[in-house]
């Protein structure tokens, strides 16, 4: 059925002579430079966003031990910390949270130059971090924040009773679309005094701009096709669940 319904609308699809095109195109194009400076804008609004100071001591578990909040800034001023729904006991972790890391690799060099350190958090354990990223072939740094509040002063992990109940707050609103954990990224600053501050935090659609593939798809006639699915991501699966660009068995 949704195979006919995108055959019927491409079908649809004006076809017209190149002048045309690039008629079109370049009233679209006036659009577009309206958007990145609307963008722009918003950007700028959100670097002028009060800031929080974190007075909590946060302890995480990393490759080479313990680590405060203060330690992950790796000797940068600026971190940003993706909140990567894996919790402890998971054999493995969220597809959308893989489907957003892949790009996390290629980013972390160049922010450093920025004076920005990425990196993943997680609540489950440090081993059960490690199998995962081994097996997905990731280097970024990703630490456990298991048995700490980070994750639910964070608004990213939920206890028992607010799994019991189906709601807690998450994206700035009491949702009752939650379970053990939700996805999210957050941004601190670390000043000389090494005082840390919470900039910024962001939830469900707002993670979108950092998952380079749908920005890739969002530039294709049938953009991310996911209209009749059950919900939005109900295709992706981990980039080892594909054989030759198909869904594998395995």
């Amino acid at each position: 059925m949704q195979a006919k319904q995108e055959k019927s609308k491409m079908e649809r699809t004006k076809v017209v002579s190149h002048a045309e095109w690039i008629a079109a195109r370049k009233e679209f194009l006036k659009k577009e430079k309206e958007f990145s400076r609307l963008r722009d804008e918003l950007s700028r609004e959100r670097r002028e966003l009060p800031w929080e100071k974190v007075e909590k001591k946060y302890v995480f578990e990393g490759p080479k031990g313990k680590e405060t909040l203060a330690d992950l800034f790796g000797g940068r001023s600026q971190l940003i910390v993706y909140h990567f729904m894996l919790g402890p006991g998971w054999k493995e972790g969220c597809p959308g949270c893989s489907f957003v890391s892949e790009s996390i690799d290629g980013a972390v060099v160049h922010a450093a130059q920025r004076d920005v350190t990425l990196l993943a958090v997680s609540r489950a354990t440090l081993p059960e971090i490690e199998a995962f990223k081994r097996r997905m072939g990731w280097q970024f740094k990703w630490v456990s924040s298991f048995g700490s509040d980070f994750n639910f002063d964070y608004h990213v992990s939920f206890t028992k009773d607010e799994v019991a109940k189906g709601e807690g707050y998450y994206n700035y609103a009491i949702s009752k679309s939650i379970g053990e954990e939700r996805p999210g990224a957050s941004v601190f600053y670390k000043n000389e005094s090494d005082e840390i501050f919470h900039t910024y935090s962001t939830y469900e659609r707002g993670l979108d701009t950092l998952i380079a593939a749908y920005n890739y798809i969002d530039l294709t006639p049938k953009g991310r096709d996911e209209a009749g699915l059950s919900f939005p991501m109900a295709w992706l699966r981990h980039h080892d669940r594909y054989v030759d660009g198909n869904i594998s068995a395995k």
